[in-house]
C-alpha cells in the first residue's frame, strides 16, 4: 500500500448502500461516476453501440467491472485491456498479429478494444435474449458454462458477485441518462433503425413474464 492506493469500500459496503442518490453513495461508485476517461472514451463508446445494438450504459459498467477504465489492463489469466478481452476471444472476431503488432498489443487500443467487446455482447444477447443476467454471466465465465448449467447463472462466487457488481454499474450509468429516467431499454438500439424494443416500465408489475416484441 502507498500513495497510488486509495480505499474506496470495505465489507458489504457497496451492497448495503443507494446507488444513484443520497450522500452514502460509496466513493468507489462517486469515482467511477465521475472518472475521467468517461469522457474520453464517449465517442468511442457510442459508435461501438450504434453499430452493435448495446446500450451505452452497459458499456460503461463493464468496462468500470472489468478494467475500472485502465486501457492497459492486464489479468492474471491474460485478458487485456478496457473491456478485458482474451486474445483468443478477440482472434474468433478476426483480430490477428502482424509485424507491427501482435494480438495483445493490439488489445490494449481502446478503439479496437471497445468494439470487439460491444460485437462480443451483441452476441451472447443474441444467445440469451432478454435475459441480462445470462449475458453478464457468459462474459464472465463463458457461454459454455452457462450453458452447462442449464442457461442459469453458474454456482461461481466470482461470476455471481460480477453479475451483481455490474448490474450496479449499469443502474449508476443509465441513471445519468435523461432517456432512462422512466423506463429500462436494453440493447434497444440499431444502427438500422429500431427493430426489437424489450420494455420494464416502472409500475407494471402485472405484465408477462415474457414481454411481447414490438416490431
Amino acid at each position: 500500500m502507498d500513495a497510488r492506493y486509495q480505499l474506496f469500500l470495505q465489507g458489504n459496503q457497496l451492497h448495503s448502500s443507494d446507488l444513484t442518490t443520497g450522500p452514502a453513495k460509496p466513493a468507489l461508485l462517486r469515482y467511477l461516476s465521475e472518472h475521467p476517461n468517461l469522457k474520453k472514451f464517449e465517442p468511442l463508446l457510442r459508435l461501438a453501440s450504434d453499430e452493435f445494438a448495446v446500450d451505452p450504459a452497459l458499456l460503461k459498467a463493464v468496462m468500470a467491472a472489468e478494467s475500472g477504465f485502465n486501457p492497459g489492463a492486464i489479468s492474471p489469466k491474460g485478458a487485456i485491456g478496457l473491456m478485458q478481452l482474451m486474445p483468443a476471444t478477440a482472434e474468433r472476431y478476426g483480430l490477428q498479429g502482424d509485424k507491427n503488432k501482435t494480438v495483445e498489443q493490439k488489445l490494449t487500443d481502446p478503439a479496437i478494444n471497445i468494439r470487439l467487446g460491444a460485437r462480443y455482447l451483441r452476441d451472447l444477447h443474441r444467445m440469451f435474449p432478454n435475459q441480462q443476467q445470462l449475458v453478464l454471466a457468459s462474459y464472465n465465465a463463458g457461454e459454455g458454462a452457462v450453458q452447462q448449467y442449464k442457461n442459469t447463472i453458474p454456482p461461481y462466487p466470482e461470476t455471481r458477485n460480477y453479475v451483481q457488481l455490474v448490474t450496479q454499474f449499469y443502474q449508476l450509468y443509465q441513471s445519468q441518462s435523461p432517456a432512462a429516467k422512466n423506463a429500462v431499454a436494453v440493447f434497444a438500439r440499431s444502427s438500422q433503425g429500431l427493430k426489437r424494443i424489450f420494455m420494464t416500465i416502472p409500475g407494471r408489475r402485472n405484465m408477462p413474464a415474457s414481454p411481447t416484441a414490438t416490431e
